[in-house]
């Protein structure tokens, strides 16, 4: 079915014209007498937006409003109305189709649409009551990390700016003044507002509080260009060993047995905070890490080899006892998560200007430095990093599990100070 444009909208005839997904123009004469005393006028015609949805399995035509004719013929698309999507009565064929979708999906969730377009809205809601709708919503669909710092990240470093203002009333400038405090010193962290402050602004058009979508481009142009290299700083692998004989000579405390695991397995930081004993096969020697713990939305589960070093560090941690499969190997209070900061914490005690998470880059250059006869591919599996070329992960199927597990067993070799005795 063929969708209407411009000039099938403004020159439409009597009749119905489908725009597709039970959206209708209906073009209809214009039913009042005109004046005797005047020359016979051209055709007028009334233009009215129609959707056909299915309710509660009856079918139901829901009247949209009328065609804005001024604005649908207007290049630039003329004055936009403040109001939400669904308070308009003035429609242009984009606007009609928005107000059809944000109505079809009420129907589909079991809701009845009229009820929807009528529906009085006592007050446009403020940045703040949005982002914890929009977080309500759909964290179900997020990893478990994401969703615990998604409002408070919003909390830091967009509230501030951002909290009090109405969601139709944001633009691209509020959203750069919010960003720009941590824009150059916290990139990564900038990034990750930037983008769930559009997913709340996009939620709240969905919701028919904002008629338009988050501003993208408008931002980025008030933005900096953000320096390279703002990468985590990484020891120099051959300072490593000193390291480690100083967290092995300190207190045994959770931060610093975590990050001995964490440089052992050459792991993410949220991996090792999330790992379970049942995680753990000693049998083996191997700790496979399920998806939902792992970098990105669709990483696979993935197995780390344990060194005969990171096995005898994970006995001297579970002692005599036997955990329960489900209980963390690094909990915090009450059973929860460590934070992300406890690791941090170890290297800032330490006064070094390194950060846990580069001892995967030193892992990586001693691999490439000293192991030279592996394969640079057993070293990325090594660090579970997914290679990017689709055509390529489809014909890899090999994970290099024995190759991994001669790797980081020297790895640990070299960093305990065993190879020197």
């Amino acid at each position: 079915m063929a969708r209407l444009d411009k000039e099938k909208v403004l020159n439409a005839l009597p009749g119905r014209l489908a725009d597709g997904d039970g959206l209708y123009l209906m073009t209809q004469p214009d039913r009042r007498k005109p004046d005797s005393a005047k020359p016979a006028p051209k055709p007028v015609y009334t233009k009215t937006w129609v959707l056909r949805v299915q309710v509660n399995g009856k079918r139901r035509d829901i009247g949209l409003g009328t065609l804005d004719v001024a604005r649908q013929r207007s290049k630039l698309g003329g004055v936009t109305s403040d109001a939400p999507i669904l308070k308009r009565k003035l429609l242009t064929l984009a606007e009609a189709r928005q107000k059809a979708e944000i109505l079809r999906r009420a129907a589909k969730d079991g809701l009845d649409p009229i009820t929807e377009r009528d529906r009085v809205q006592e007050e446009i809601p403020k940045f703040r009551r949005a982002a914890i709708d929009a977080h309500a919503a759909l964290k179900a669909g997020w990893k478990e990390k994401g969703a615990k710092t998604f409002l408070s990240s919003l909390e830091n470093h967009a509230f501030p700016t951002l909290a009090d203002k109405r969601v139709d009333q944001i633009v691209a400038a509020d959203i750069t003044a919010a960003l720009e405090p941590i824009w150059m010193s916290k990139p990564d962290m900038a990034r990750k507002v930037r983008q769930r402050i559009s997913m709340v602004l996009n939620f709240a058009h969905m919701k028919g509080w904002r008629p338009p979508e988050a501003p993208g481009k408008s931002v980025k142009m008030g933005l900096s260009h953000q320096r390279p290299g703002n990468h985590y700083k990484s020891m120099p692998y051959a300072d490593v060993p000193t390291f480690i004989r100083e967290l092995r000579d300190g207190a045994p405390t959770k931060g610093r047995r975590a990050l001995l695991l964490h440089i052992l397995t050459a792991s993410r930081g949220g991996e090792v905070r999330h790992a379970r004993w049942g995680q753990i096969d000693f049998a083996t020697c191997d700790w496979n890490r399920p998806a939902e713990i792992m970098k990105g939305k669709n990483a696979p589960a993935h197995t780390v080899t344990l060194s005969s070093y990171a096995i005898a560090l994970l006995n001297e941690i579970r002692g005599e006892r036997t955990p329960a499969p489900d209980e963390l190997i690094f909990p915090g209070e009450r059973g929860t998560l460590i934070s992300d900061m406890t690791m941090n914490k170890v290297m800032k005690t330490a006064n070094l200007p390194y950060h846990p998470h580069g001892f995967r880059t030193s892992f990586r250059v001693w691999a490439a430095e000293k192991m030279k006869h592996m394969p640079a591919a057993v070293a990325e599996a090594a660090i579970s990093h997914v290679e990017r070329s689709q055509v390529v992960r489809a014909y890899l199927r090999t994970t290099y599990i024995d190759d991994r597990r001669v790797l980081l067993e020297a790895w640990g070799k070299f960093v305990t100070g065993a190879e020197n005795g």
